[in-house]
């Protein structure tokens, strides 16, 4: 029976969407004979977790559903025993990049995808704490559908089942790597407010996420679509699209990947970062690899700590980092695009060596392009006033330490890069205890 890993990390309270993610796993057992292992990572502080393990143990029992929770600590301990395994250099440092004391949006899923790996699951389908499912007709509307149709299945035999083919015909026999749909409701970067306040100021700051070069209609077209996935438009049907899938039309809170692309390569585990996570869309797509393209978009909302004093300020950090990091990250999707059929091997996966090479090829990003980068942002929060102003304050203290740590956090990627296959390898000889998980 093929097993499939749907994986929620959390680190705030979320109990309803545990529910909810878990109807689907329910969903994908009951309708597609697989085994779903739900892995809930949970970082959240002592109230939220006991919440979740009271809701995890109020589920109800679903057949082909087996149910893992793990705090820190016991994230910890599995981690700790695969890096001491793996023989990795620099173990501790591989330890802090696994399970850093930041936020890390890359690392939580790599902690996913490497559980999964030890489980024995095919594939790893991730959802967000702070979203939702939409409906149609009084049933919710689970992505899972399409993931498990296609997922691993070689391209032509996929293309009976999707709405429409958009496949160069030379990549029909390839598997799908990857399944994704996108979000609808509040932006999936939360910069509606500044938008709000000086149009001009907001293109600024998110023209800094377009490409050198790029011509003027494009560029304004990339800013106007950013970061709003598709709309807000109720589902009414579903529209399957087998293609190389845009990174821009997939949101990390509705994919899926086929191990063969996690498995061998994971995802910046840079904290304090947002978008850093969304690595192995841009290299799936740069690698030529088929994915299917789908509707079943999830609602994305704004918890209220974002809107509080200290989650404003961490939520500025985490989007000022981001954009230093933009450079760095867009020479390894152009090198990735240039390399092609380059990035893989001769069985059709992709070559972390290659990979490796494309990220510290990306080290090199003169630093004096950055801190113009950074002096955009400042001038930018000083212009809409208010608590943009003190923000900028704040980050204007920590200029060099900002710009120095984008440059690390390229570095760590690499050696995390250099250590995967090992960590990967030690985790299936060793899996996470099974204790207070429920089937």
């Amino acid at each position: 029976m093929r097993r499939v890993c749907l994986t929620l990390p959390t680190d705030r309270a979320c109990a309803a969407t545990l529910r909810a993610v878990a109807e689907e796993a329910a969903y994908g057992a009951r309708h597609f004979g697989v085994e779903v292992r739900l892995l809930v990572l949970d970082s959240s502080g002592p109230a939220a977790l006991a919440a979740h393990r009271e809701a995890v143990a109020a589920l109800p029992p679903e057949p082909g559903v087996v149910v893992h929770h793990f705090d820190e600590d016991e994230q910890r301990d599995f981690l700790r025993r695969a890096v001491a395994r793996s023989g990795v250099a620099a173990p501790d440092r591989v330890l802090g990049l696994m399970l850093p004391s930041g936020v890390s949006y890359g690392a939580c899923t790599n902690r996913a995808f490497l559980i999964a790996e030890a489980l024995g699951c095919a594939s790893v389908h991730r959802r967000d704490s702070d979203s939702r499912y939409q409906y149609l007709d009084g049933k919710p509307v689970f992505p899972i559908h399409h993931e498990l149709t296609a997922l691993g299945r070689r391209a032509a035999d996929v293309a009976g089942a999707v709405s429409r083919s958009r496949l160069d015909p030379a990549l029909a026999d390839r598997p799908v790597a990857m399944v994704g749909g996108s979000f609808v409701g509040e932006m999936s970067v939360d910069v509606a407010e500044i938008r709000a306040l000086d149009p001009l100021v907001y293109d600024d700051l998110v023209g800094l996420t377009v490409p050198a070069g790029y011509p003027e209609v494009w560029r304004r077209n990339l800013v106007d679509e950013a970061f709003r996935g598709a709309g807000t438009a109720a589902f009414t049907g579903d529209l399957t699209t087998l293609t190389t899938v845009s990174p821009t039309r997939v949101d990390m809170c509705n994919v899926a990947f086929a191990r063969g692309v996690y498995g061998r390569v994971p995802l910046p585990p840079a904290t304090d970062t947002i978008g850093s996570d969304y690595f192995l869309l841009h290299l799936v797509h740069g690698a030529r690899l088929p994915g299917v393209l789908h509707n079943r978009h999830i609602v994305n909302f704004h918890t209220p700590e974002r809107r509080s004093d200290a989650g404003f300020l961490a939520y500025q950090l985490r989007l000022t980092k981001f954009l230093l990091a933009v450079p760095y990250l867009q020479a390894v999707y152009a090198g990735a695009a240039a390399a092609g059929d380059g990035l893989l091997d001769g069985d059709g996966l992709l070559r972390a060596s290659a990979v490796a090479a494309l990220v510290g090829d990306g080290t090199g990003i003169d630093p004096v392009e950055n801190g113009e980068r950074f002096d955009v942002v400042e001038r930018s929060y000083r212009k809409l006033g208010g608590r943009y102003a003190a923000a900028a304050d704040v980050l204007a203290a920590r200029r060099e330490r900002l710009l120095d740590e984008a440059r690390r956090d390229m570095a760590d990627f690499a050696l995390l890069l250099d250590a995967w296959a090992p960590l990967v390898r030690a985790g299936e000889e060793d899996p996470p205890s099974t204790k207070g998980s429920t089937a």
